[in-house]
């Protein structure tokens, strides 16, 4: 239960931040904000551990920033994939992936109890 609603979370923030924040980000429905944030969590869970261990050098290299650009490539990633989301470039995909960190992050510290 709480996969979903973290997902919902995440097409809710996605489909607020490309409407009404970044202009570069375009998704079409909120129906298309879900299934990106499918798709997201799809790739998060296969591809970025190989982005990751083949980025590990550049990693350590920029202290960790490099984590950044492998976000970006996961957004941008994910919009080839989904149809009626766009993204107009790499910049606008690391904003958007950083923006929808943040956000995503807040709402769930905010809502998930200390348990």
């Amino acid at each position: 239960m709480k996969f979903i609603i973290r997902l919902l979370v995440t097409a809710a923030v996605a489909f607020v931040l490309s409407k009404y924040f970044l202009s570069g980000v375009h998704i079409a429905s909120f129906g298309t904000a879900i299934i990106f944030a499918i798709v997201l969590a799809l790739l998060n869970f296969f591809v970025r551990p190989i982005l990751s261990i083949l980025g590990l050098p550049l990693t350590i290299i920029t202290f960790g920033l490099f984590s950044f650009v492998i976000n970006a490539l996961i957004i941008l990633l994910a919009g080839h994939f989904v149809t009626g989301m766009t993204v107009d470039g790499f910049w606008w995909a690391l904003i958007f992936s950083i923006c929808l960190s943040v956000v995503t992050s807040l709402l769930d510290s905010a809502f998930t109890s200390k348990d």
